[in-house]
């Protein structure tokens, strides 16, 4: 529990603000004046205006509001947003999601999952989703402590989930751990898991592997992202790439989001809408000179979305990795 008078992260305080209600890419919600006027018994929407107020005088906000009852809305920059992909790719993975959100919270430690033992699908999902939440937490900045560990089943056969009762042997050995843990973790059945964009699973870590070949192709070009440049606002202007920035933005808060609530299947679905965003991204927007008429239109653009392609394959071998699923760069 925290000290008396600090603030917990209990309750999600930032939320995307929806492109029907004014808002898009680089535009964020929080209930943060909604716990500091419970903190200190003042007007929400006070103490909405004091925030906008000193936020606005900060380099990289663009504007901000008060909404409702005391929603705090607030715009970052265009040179802010393009920022994140230079970011997350200077922070590397997993230190790209890792944050102090849930600073003020204790949980216990859990058995390392192992999935020899279960007896069933359910009994998998739930020790998979115990060992992933406690690292989530962990990456969230929560204190980790020991306890006393429940003691784990003898080794069973899981059955069940695919077409004639196949057991988790023969399930590790169609999909592999990495596949049947994402699966756990996603709420999916066995039957799920197949080698095609339309499955969750092998769409998000074909992403992070299409990200990594084509980083290998920009550097067979002699294309190579300096560390000294940053890609300007100008340069990634497209609706996909800003989208993209934008989903980016929210990685450590879905990382801290999925493990305050217990649900590591929240970080899964965030990784396949990231995934998704960068599909869309990679048809409208290639980084590499032979995309026809979407190919960069001089070096400065190749090397602005190359930026981009290294955050996405970065967050999504962060994301991955937290939940205890490998991230391939082939596939």
């Amino acid at each position: 529990m925290p000290a008396r008078g600090e603030l917990t992260a209990d309750g999600s305080s930032l939320r995307p603000v929806p492109d029907g209600l004014g808002g898009g890419s680089g535009r964020y919600a929080s209930t943060l004046p909604y716990l500091l006027a419970a903190a200190g018994g003042a007007d929400p929407r006070r103490v909405a205006g004091t925030l906008a107020g000193r936020l606005r005088e900060l380099p990289w906000v663009a504007g901000t509001a008060v909404t409702g009852s005391g929603y705090l809305t607030v715009a970052v920059t265009d040179q802010a947003l393009a920022g994140v992909a230079v970011r997350i790719v200077r922070a590397g993975a997993p230190a790209c999601a890792h944050s102090d959100i849930l600073r003020a919270v204790t949980m216990p430690a859990a058995q390392v999952a192992d999935l020899a033992t279960p007896a069933s699908w359910a009994e998998a999902r739930a020790q998979v989703a115990a060992e992933a939440t406690v690292r989530l937490a962990r990456a969230a900045g929560a204190d980790i402590v020991a306890g006393i560990l429940p003691e784990r089943r003898p080794a069973g056969l899981l059955t069940g989930s695919r077409p004639g009762g196949t057991g988790l042997s023969e399930i590790l050995a169609f999909a592999g751990p990495g596949m049947v843990r994402y699966a756990l973790l996603a709420g999916e059945p066995a039957g799920s898991i197949r080698w095609h964009l339309d499955s969750p699973v092998y769409a998000v870590r074909y992403a992070h592997a299409h990200a990594a070949s084509t980083l290998r192709q920009a550097a067979d070009l002699g294309i190579v992202l300096r560390d000294e440049a940053e890609p300007g606002p100008c340069l990634l202007t497209h609706p996909t790439e800003r989208v993209l920035l934008g989903v980016l933005s929210w990685l450590p808060e879905r990382v801290a989001g999925a493990a305050r609530r217990g649900q590591p299947r929240e970080l899964t679905r965030y990784l396949e809408e990231l995934a998704a965003a960068y599909y869309d991204c990679r048809e409208r927007c290639p980084a590499l000179p032979f995309g026809g008429r979407s190919a960069p239109r001089d070096a400065r653009a190749g090397e602005a979305r190359l930026w981009l392609v290294a955050a996405a394959r970065t967050a999504l071998a962060a994301g991955l990795g937290l939940l205890g699923v490998d991230a391939p760069d082939r596939l």
